[in-house]
């Protein structure tokens, strides 16, 4: 019985935690998605290959059953209870008799011999039991302003669906389907546009609820959009709350005046009190980033970085220089 090899596919080991699995799958799911190389075909059949990999082994049951059963794996349930019983009676319907099949061991090739040849003259119909769908992933990347405001993503998701040949059953003329191996499911790549709510920060992960894998029989699986936030070349962000540096210049620093501060929604104008030293911070209430799931919000903590002139007029060096001699070291 040959198999995929899908820790081949995610190139890690067959002893791999949960997760080394997920950090090689990510990896692989982004430098393979068929976004990122439109002109290349070969990218969208090894993404398949990846999330088919990723969906088996991050699953721990069907881990388990991967590696006794290979890509075989989904008959497992079959294959214990055949190899429990010494006869086991298979009752095909159209014949008053029944059928009986020795199995001995881990000898799967000698139990579909004798699936097959027990069938050659009968109607089998394969009763699939009803199953949830399986949850998935998907890395999505977003910038500090989309997390701030909530955005929108068009992603292309690797699903399954009943395959048209066999139509979900998995045989045709008593023999496995062919064109999905005898799974009863097909491949296939889907569009969906997901919506990403405000506050999200990296790490989160947003549930979409029913778009995962597609049940059978059973609810659909959840698709996991796992949000990563890219650096911003002026905001730091600490939990919810913002830190900014804002250019004071020296005389507003030791007269008192007005700065303007930016906000990922507008400027806002800060009081700065007279002979403020540089480096102090002043705290913006409810400026910061939005809390996930609710209405509250971070602040913003704006740090004076006191702007010292140059090129300096021989007036003003006069003027520093009785500075000086009035305010001695």
């Amino acid at each position: 019985m040959t198999s995929k090899d899908y820790y081949n596919i995610l190139g890690v080991k067959r002893n791999a935690s949960e997760q080394e699995i997920k950090q090689a799958y990510r990896r692989l799911a982004r430098k393979h998605h068929p976004d990122v190389n439109p002109s290349d075909k070969s990218a969208e059949t090894k993404f398949k290959e990846i999330n088919e990999a990723y969906e088996v082994l991050s699953d721990k049951e069907n881990r388990k059953k991967y590696d006794k059963y290979g890509d075989q794996w989904q008959y497992a349930d079959q294959f214990e209870q055949v190899s429990r019983q010494q006869t086991p009676s298979w009752d095909f319907g159209r014949s008053s008799g029944t059928t009986s099949f020795h199995f001995a061991g881990d000898n799967l090739d000698s139990l579909f011999d004798e699936l097959l040849r027990g069938t050659r003259t009968r109607t089998y119909t394969r009763r699939a039991q009803p199953r949830r769908g399986r949850d998935i992933e998907a890395p999505v990347e977003v910038t500090l302003e989309e997390a701030y405001h909530g955005t929108k993503r068009t992603l292309s998701l690797q699903a399954e669906e009943p395959c048209p040949s066999c139509q979900g059953s998995g045989w045709i003329q008593n023999v496995p389907c062919s064109t999905c191996q005898g799974l009863g499911i097909v491949p296939r790549l889907k569009r969906l546009e997901v919506k990403i709510p405000p506050g999200v920060k990296t790490g989160s992960r947003v549930r979409i609820a029913g778009k995962g894998q597609p049940g059978y029989g059973g609810a659909n699986g959840n698709l996991y959009l796992v949000i990563s936030v890219k650096p911003h070349r002026l905001f730091e962000r600490r939990g919810d709350d913002l830190y900014v540096e804002v250019p004071v210049p020296l005389t507003v620093a030791m007269m008192g005046g007005e700065v303007q501060v930016p906000t990922l929604k507008g400027k806002l104008a800060l009081k700065i009190p007279p002979e403020t030293q540089n480096g102090r911070a002043f705290r913006l209430a409810r400026q910061g980033m939005p809390h996930l799931g609710n209405s509250s919000r971070g602040d913003m903590l704006a740090k004076v970085n006191v702007v010292l002139p140059t090129k300096l007029s021989p007036q003003e060096k006069e003027l520093f220089k009785r500075l000086g001699e009035l305010r001695p070291a």
